[in-house]
């Protein structure tokens, strides 16, 4: 690889690695990132503005001020010089220097300069009017820009006499430049409190959407009303669209299915009262345990397709729900426990939540002897979960399971007469709840089936 190609892929390699980084700081929400869009400029912007107005504006009329000031000292050193010997008290030049010149100077006998003052690390004006003096004035000097915050003091050595002189710091001095710092961040301000306002009115109809979605995919039906920008609402009219596309379908299956369930539960009927005109024959035993069986079969196909469809969601007891089930499962002969910790209410659609912990018991019933039920609720999460201590399923098959009319060998004991559907039906009742079943090993040594939903 040539140097050139290998300092490219370096750069590439830097730059893949600083996006990452970047990303990883980013924020993540729509809302904060648009306001990053937003402020990140005005701030880049006036971050510009001002070191430009400080650089060029501040400090160029600064040292423009404090040359003025010093070419008035030097213009008090020349008149002395000129004209000492017919003012000898300098009367006349403190008279100019008052009245044309705005300063107070003093003519002081001869004598050593005060000691030097620190110099200030922020001060531009002591900078500028040392540097003016040194140039224009080439005396000995002593300056002080901070003893009196309102007042510059200037000493000349003139050899003969000392020259102290007394201006405002605002003749020196650019005074009014707080004003363009405050103007520049008080529309930095209220055009971020614009943005801010703007932005989150704009994001409120995307959030609402969102939410609307997300309570879809639950099975929950909530007030939405397409609002927002032009973009917003196009897409919520759409998702509108599509919800009632999917309740129009979800109604239809269910009108069909009502309607094959009645035309097949008839002929069942009808086969039971032949059998039962046939009396206590084994002949006639024999056919209604088939009818019996063909009716449970047809109630587990309807209850998969169906899908428990029309319920609507509703806060629910789920320790109650447990109870009932752990009572059930203790009336067929096992041992169960139930332990629940959390917020005791849960928004479900409580029948066909119970269908789907049934169908985990019912199957975790079917082999093993022992049985738990743990629960657990937080802000943000159902979980529960039903262990047994059976013969479990292997890892290879546990998501084979949940296929519809799948039922496993003599490993998991298969079921006489079971439909391979129980595990199916809860899975899809999940599902439509915006959460998921997953199976894992227990601590009791068989299956863990772990129903977790958004509460």
């Amino acid at each position: 690889m040539n140097p050139a190609a290998q300092a490219l892929e370096t750069a590439a390699r830097l730059w893949r690695v600083f996006t990452r980084r970047l990303a990883g700081i980013m924020p993540k929400g729509l809302y904060a990132r648009s306001l990053l869009i937003v402020i990140l400029p005005m701030v880049l912007l006036q971050s510009a503005v001002a070191l430009v107005f400080m650089e060029r504006h501040w400090q160029t009329v600064t040292f423009r001020l404090s040359n003025a000031v010093t070419q008035d000292i030097a213009a008090l050193i020349d008149i002395y010089r000129d004209f000492h010997s017919l003012d000898p008290d300098n009367a006349k030049l403190e008279d100019i220097a008052r009245r044309r010149l705005n300063l107070d100077a003093e003519i002081l006998p001869p004598g050593p300069l005060p000691p030097a003052l620190p110099k200030p690390f922020f001060s531009l004006v002591d900078r500028a009017m040392s540097s003016e003096i040194g140039k224009q004035i080439r005396l000995p000097f002593w300056i002080d820009t901070v003893g009196r915050s309102d007042f510059i003091e200037v000493r000349v050595d003139m050899g003969d006499a000392i020259l102290r002189v007394v201006a405002r710091r605002s003749q020196a001095y650019a005074s009014n430049t707080h004003i363009f710092i405050i103007w520049m961040v008080g529309a930095s301000i209220v055009l971020i409190t614009v943005a801010i306002l703007f932005l989150r009115n704009q994001i409120r109809p995307i959030l609402a959407l969102a939410d609307a979605a997300e309570e879809f995919g639950k099975g929950r039906d909530v007030e939405f009303r397409p609002r927002g920008a032009r973009e917003v609402r196009r897409a919520a009219y759409a998702f509108l669209e599509m919800k009632r596309r999917i309740e129009r379908a979800m109604e239809q299956r269910t009108t069909m299915l009502n309607g094959v369930s009645h035309d097949l539960r008839t002929i069942l009927t009808r086969f039971r009262l032949s059998l039962a005109l046939l009396g206590d024959e084994a002949e006639a035993q024999e056919l209604t345990a088939d009818v019996d069986e063909m009716n449970r079969m047809l109630e587990a196909y309807l209850a998969f397709a169906r899908g428990d469809i029309g319920e609507g969601a509703a806060p629910t007891d789920i320790p109650a729900m447990l109870e009932t089930l752990r009572q059930e499962a203790v009336r067929l002969g096992h041992d169960t426990e139930v332990v629940y910790a959390g917020e005791p209410v849960a928004t479900v659609r409580p029948d066909a939540f119970k269908r789907c912990l049934a169908n985990l018991l019912y199957n975790a019933a079917r082999h093993g002897d022992r049985i738990r039920i743990e629960g657990s609720c937080d802000t943000k999460f159902l979980q529960i979960h039903v262990d047994d201590d059976g013969p479990g399923i292997p890892l290879e098959a546990r998501e084979e399971v949940f296929r519809p009319f799948v039922r496993l060998d003599e490993a998991r004991n298969q079921d006489e007469g079971g439909t391979g559907l129980g595990l199916a039906i809860a899975r899809d009742i999940a599902r439509s709840h915006g959460g998921e079943i997953f199976l894992s090993t227990s601590p009791l040594g068989g299956l863990r089936a772990s129903v977790r939903v958004p509460v």
